[in-house]
Formats: structure tokens, sequence, C-alpha cells
């Protein structure tokens, strides 16, 4: 988990490392659990085509064709879903706390975008959903402008970052010494 934020920019393009200021900094990786590959993905995707339109022929020659086009519908709804599940990979957060500012980093494929906020400045909100069938969101906010972070995990997952990020973001009297702060962190 690692996030970049900047307290008057916001930025998409081009990422170049935002150099840290002071010794003290703490990052967290932030990134989904894609555990499917492509290979996998195109194994499946290829078994199960295999199967249906192995039925939907059968069906077809006796004399149900209708079964068919349904047959290649289904199977390019499986394709576009194993698609977007595959892009997830594509997709990090970095969290880097320094001294006297938190920066977020956000990577799509090629699209970058960095967001930084100062340190002592930043609040750190752990929103509850409207619903029980919507996530919770965790926010990091600072003069009016917030920003969304791990979106991608778990509701257990950002319990524990939320804890993390309170711990080490807020008003200069809260704000702990970031040399006292365990190395990364990755919820588990």
């Amino acid at each position: 988990m690692e996030m970049t934020a900047s307290y008057d920019a916001v930025s998409a393009g081009d990422c170049t490392d935002m150099g840290p200021s002071g010794n003290n900094v703490l990052t967290i990786q932030l990134s989904p659990n894609c555990s499917l590959t492509s290979r996998g993905a195109a194994l499946f995707f290829g078994s199960i085509c295999l199967v249906s339109f192995s039925i939907a022929l059968a069906m077809t020659l006796k004399g149900l064709w209708p079964v068919f086009p349904f047959a290649g519908l289904e199977m390019l709804l499986l394709g576009w879903a194993l698609h977007a599940s595959l892009q997830r990979r594509h997709y990090s957060q970095t969290i880097t706390l320094t001294d006297e500012r938190v920066a977020i980093r956000t990577q799509r494929r090629q699209l970058c975008e960095q967001v930084v906020f100062p340190r002592h400045w930043a609040q750190v909100k752990l929103r509850r959903a409207d619903t029980h069938l919507h996530p919770s969101r965790l926010t990091i906010e600072s003069h009016g402008r917030s920003y969304e972070v791990g979106s991608f995990l778990t509701e257990e997952e950002r319990r524990a970052l939320a804890g993390r990020l309170m711990r080490s973001v807020g008003r200069i009297n809260e704000s702990p010494p970031l040399e006292n702060a365990p190395e990364g962190v990755r919820p588990e």
C-alpha cells in the first residue's frame, strides 16, 4: 500500500517521484488481489466456451436453434467480465507519509494521478455506507478537498488501513513522529 498526495496539486499524466522531504518516510503500497492470470483466464474461458457451444450445437441440431445465439451472448458477457477482472491488475495506490505531507499516488496502467495534503492538516475519515450492500469509504481530507483510498480493499482491510493512517496523520499536536512508526503495513 502506498499513497502520495499534494496540498495544492492534483495532476494526471506522467507520475514522477515527488521526492520525500525530511528523513522519515512511511510508504504504504495498495493493490487489488488478482490471483487470476491471463493464461488461467484464457484456459477457463476456452473450456467454458467449448462446453457451452457443444451443448448449444447439440440443441441446434435437434431443432432448438434459438439456444445457439443465447450461448454466444453468454460467452460474450463472460469474456467481458474476465477482461474487466484482469484489468484490475494494473491498478495501485501508494501512500507516502513524511514529516510534512501525505502523498497519494494512484496508477491505472499509464494514467497516474497524484494528490498531496499537508500532514498536520489532513484528516482520515472512514465513512459508513448508506446501505449494508455498499462498502464504507476511506478518505483523506484537507482544506475542502478529499481523496478516496483503498476502494478495492475488503471491509476488514479498509478498517485496518484507516486505523493505521489515523495514528499517523492529523493535527500537529496529534501526529506522532514518523521515526517511531513501524515499517510498511499490509492488512490481512
